[in-house]
């Protein structure tokens, strides 16, 4: 039985260790029956759909999917880009399903599934680029100090942002499930430089221009 709920579509199927899909719906692709038909054929007993808007991805229906789901459930989706809006995004939902004893089968990228006998190096793996990731933003921070210390500034005052590194910080901030220290970190800088570019960060981005 099919049944459609309030943010998700729910399928009901048997019992024991489940299959649980999960679709995330953009402003570029409204229609999720792709997804739905493919993860349907795939064998997922109960499907959650994400709606998302342009600059908001609250993740409820994915939060909702893992609290539904217990160790052994496998999570399905159709791509890879579906699971989370940022690197460092994924690797965290990645380190919650491993957590809590999930699988992952990604329908589009068929080397990752974690149900299969090479699963949990793939979670080795993810979890390697997680630490390549915090190694090269440490390096960059400390070659900015680095050189601030060249130019005769202590401690220092980091460069000015550009626009495009402006407008990744404020896409990244319209996220809630990122702080704004996860922020400033993805980019290279401290938080006081963060809100010196975007004054009054993440409220300043609800409330909109007056």
């Amino acid at each position: 039985m099919f049944v459609v709920a309030e943010s998700a579509f729910v399928l009901f199927g048997s019992g024991g260790s489940m299959f649980v899909g999960y679709v995330r719906v953009s402003p570029l692709d409204q229609n999720p029956a792709l997804q739905i038909d493919a993860l349907k054929a795939a064998g997922c007993e109960r499907i959650f759909i994400e709606a998302t808007s342009g600059t908001n991805l609250d993740g409820s229906q994915l939060e909702a999917a893992l609290g539904y789901m217990r160790a052994g459930d496998t999570l399905g989706i159709w791509s890879i880009a579906h699971l989370a809006r940022s690197f460092h995004q994924l690797i965290k939902v990645v380190k919650k399903l491993e957590k809590a004893g999930i699988g992952l089968r990604v329908l589009q990228q068929a080397a990752i599934d974690t149900t299969m006998p090479h699963g949990q190096l793939i979670y080795q793996i993810f979890g390697a680029f997680a630490e390549f990731e915090k190694a090269l933003i440490t390096e960059r921070t400390q070659m900015g100090l680095a050189a601030a210390r060249v130019r005769g500034r202590r401690g220092g005052r980091p460069a000015a942002l550009g626009e495009e590194e402006i407008r990744r910080a404020k896409a990244m901030l319209a996220d809630p499930q990122m702080s704004v220290g996860e922020v400033a970190q993805q980019l290279g800088i401290t938080q006081s430089t963060l809100y010196r570019h975007i004054p009054g960060g993440r409220s300043a981005l609800a409330s909109g221009p007056a």
